[in-house]
């Protein structure tokens, strides 16, 4: 049987192949901290459930939801941004409902893309953002993220000859999988360089709340409040740990916000109403759950941090997200063959680096989605695994 080309790139997952490292763990017998994946282990919030389950009995919940039966959602969704970043956001033209940011981020690129323009990806990155490049028969020019830059794109690094190409590029902080943050400086250079080259910027921005200095992370769109050229992704996933709903939102720049529409109109008819009122639920009601997660990863970060620093593996303490995301001592050169190794030893789960690019090789990320006591066993196991 023949299958189109596209789907070639999509072939190779590291994850999926750490997923039957992890089965050929667990059939011999060991128990599986699964570090690997960044599934949020709290719970949703009562307030949220309560609503979803009120509208559960209500029938008029139950039929196709097209996009004006969003509009509660879509006004919570501006009030929201508004609050938080101090931008005025038009409910009816710049706010669109998604099922989970990666349907936006993946769907995007067909509404922007002809086949063989480029978009600009940093590398390391967030793999459903390459999938969405390669359904639109698109070019990926990967922005290398090194240390060195405080893991930032070099934006004049980037050749001429792409530029003249490329359509689109898609930055996310603070950052997933390197922990890293932005500060407003480089999302105004990053808008300048855009409205230059007349590039479309795609921010996805699920980590917008997971800051522990306190300071919220800077929204794109506070760089360009005017929506010329930019499209922001948010996702309930993290900050109220509603990964399973698929529940998300994009803001920005009104066509893109439409032709975003135009592509999400021939694939589906948006969440359950229901799902849209536990939204509302967390939008408008009490943040004391976004504080007590924030907290938590916080706690989190801090004792994996220690217990390996104990264990004599040094890793950078970061400043977001629910991620550690840990340099290799240099005998491991190959992340995924220790992640592989890892697994079926001790049965702690870690993603290797080089699944999420090129530049992520020499690296593990960390998902901080057990308890304390629980990652302190686990950096024991990994440092004495490094160490056998």
């Amino acid at each position: 049987m023949l299958f189109a080309d596209r789907l070639a790139p999509l072939q190779t997952n590291v994850f999926a192949d750490m997923d039957r490292a992890k089965g050929r763990a667990r059939a011999a017998g060991k128990p599986i901290v699964d570090l690997s994946l960044g599934s949020s282990d709290l719970p949703t919030p009562g307030h949220v459930l309560a609503a979803i389950s009120t509208a559960l009995q209500d029938p008029t919940t139950q039929g196709y939801n097209l996009f004006e039966s969003t509009r509660d959602f879509r006004q919570a969704a501006a009030r929201w941004y508004r609050g938080k970043f101090g931008i005025a956001v038009d409910p009816e033209t710049e706010v669109l409902p998604l099922i989970g940011s990666q349907e936006g981020t993946a769907h995007l690129p067909l509404a922007i893309l002809n086949p063989g323009d480029f978009a600009l990806l940093t590398d390391p990155c967030y793999p459903s953002h390459r999938g969405g490049i390669h359904l639109a028969n698109g070019q990926i020019y990967y922005m290398p993220l090194l240390a060195e830059n405080g893991f930032l794109p070099i934006l004049k690094d980037i050749p001429a000859a792409v530029l003249a190409q490329a359509r689109l590029m898609v930055l996310s902080y603070p950052h997933n999988p390197t922990a890293s943050t932005a500060p407003a400086e480089f999302f105004a250079e990053a808008v300048a360089f855009c409205q230059t080259y007349d590039l479309v910027l795609a921010h996805d921005f699920p980590y917008a709340d997971h800051c522990f200095d306190g300071q919220p992370a800077p929204s794109v769109l506070q760089a360009d409040p005017d929506k010329t050229c930019s499209i922001e992704f948010f996702s309930f996933s993290k900050a109220y740990n509603m990964g399973g709903f698929r529940i998300a939102y994009a803001i920005g720049n009104p066509e893109l916000i439409l032709a975003l529409r135009q592509v999400k109109a021939t694939i589906d008819f948006n969440q359950y109403q229901g799902i849209l009122r536990g939204a509302i639920a967390a939008l408008d009601g009490p943040q004391d759950c976004v504080r007590t997660t924030v907290s938590t990863f916080k706690t989190r970060r801090d004792a994996m941090v220690n217990a390996l620093h104990h264990h004599g593996w040094t890793v950078t303490s970061p400043d977001a997200t629910m991620y550690l995301w840990a340099k290799l001592p240099e005998r491991f050169s190959d992340s995924i063959d220790f992640c592989v190794r890892l697994v079926e030893a001790t049965g702690v789960a870690l993603a290797p680096g080089r699944g999420f690019g090129k530049s992520g090789e020499g690296y593990v990320r960390f998902a901080l989605v057990q308890p304390p006591d629980v990652l302190e066993q686990a950096a024991q196991q990994i440092v004495e695994f490094m160490n056998s």
